[in-house]
C-alpha cells in the first residue's frame, strides 16, 4: 500500500528497521503489551507510528524496540511518564556516542584532536 505516510514496500524494506511494517494489533502482540500502551507512548512522544491510508497506525522494528524498553521500565514500576522521558535520554545519548565516534574516527575530527 503506498502513500504520502507509508513508502511503497520493496524487497529492501524488509531489512529497514524503520519500515511501518506492523499493525497495532501485531505490535502489540509482538511487545507483549495492549493497543491501549502503544497509544500511550504516541500520547508521551515516545513514538510516533505512520499511518495508512485507512489511518491505522503502523509500527516499525525500531519503534518496537523502543516500546519494549518503555515496557521493562513501567513493568519495573517506573511511571509511564519518566520510562518515555528515560528511554528518549537513552535513544539522545546512544545517538550523540555515535557521532562522537563518528567525528573521532573522520580526518576532521583527528586534525581537530592534534590541535589540541
Amino acid at each position: 500500500m503506498t502513500t504520502a505516510t507509508i513508502r511503497p514496500h520493496t524487497p529492501d524494506s524488509l531489512d529497514d528497521d524503520d519500515y511501518p511494517a506492523y499493525t497495532m494489533g501485531r505490535a502489540a502482540e509482538m511487545t507483549g503489551t495492549t493497543p491501549g500502551f502503544l497509544r500511550s507512548l504516541g500520547e508521551h512522544r515516545l513514538i510516533t507510528p505512520l499511518r495508512s491510508d485507512g489511518g491505522h497506525r503502523r509500527y516499525s522494528r525500531y519503534q518496537l524496540r523502543i516500546a519494549m524498553r518503555a515496557r521493562d521500565l513501567v513493568d519495573q514500576g517506573t511511571p509511564i511518564e519518566a520510562a518515555c522521558r528515560i528511554v528518549i535520554l537513552e535513544d539522545q545519548l546512544e545517538e550523540a556516542l555515535r557521532i562522537n565516534e563518528e567525528l573521532r574516527g573522520s580526518p576532521r575530527g583527528q586534525e581537530s584532536a592534534a590541535d589540541t
